[in-house]
């Protein structure tokens, strides 16, 4: 893969760490949402397959590597602020761990 941007350039929280938005690259289903750091931005650049920082276990996260639903990255976006990435991926399973393709499956609000 190639890297048009450096980690350095891009907007991260104090934590320094990035959201990411998944979107899969076929029907841009939102699929989820993580964080990425520096370590886990260039491991995925590295690899193509999507690594995340996981903020609850406090450690890199290769997405699948526990229930073999792995992310293989097609494209990287960044927005206009620098400050969120959209990741274009091939889905391998579910990507949500309830087993549900998309981590967003619920209704929050609805306009009749």
């Amino acid at each position: 893969m190639i890297k048009q941007f450096d980690f350095s350039e891009l907007k991260t929280d104090k934590a320094g760490l990035i959201p990411v938005v998944v979107q899969d690259y076929e029907n841009n289903e939102v699929l989820m949402v993580a964080y990425m750091n520096e370590e886990a931005y260039n491991k995925t650049i590295e690899t193509d397959t999507m690594t995340y920082y996981s903020r609850s276990r406090d450690e890199l996260w290769i997405k699948g590597l526990t229930s073999g639903h792995y992310q293989y990255v097609k494209e990287l976006f960044i927005d206009c602020d620098n400050d969120t990435i959209l990741a274009k991926v091939e889905q391998v399973g579910a990507a949500c761990h309830t087993g549900n393709r998309s981590c967003f499956y619920r209704t929050l609000a609805t306009k009749e």
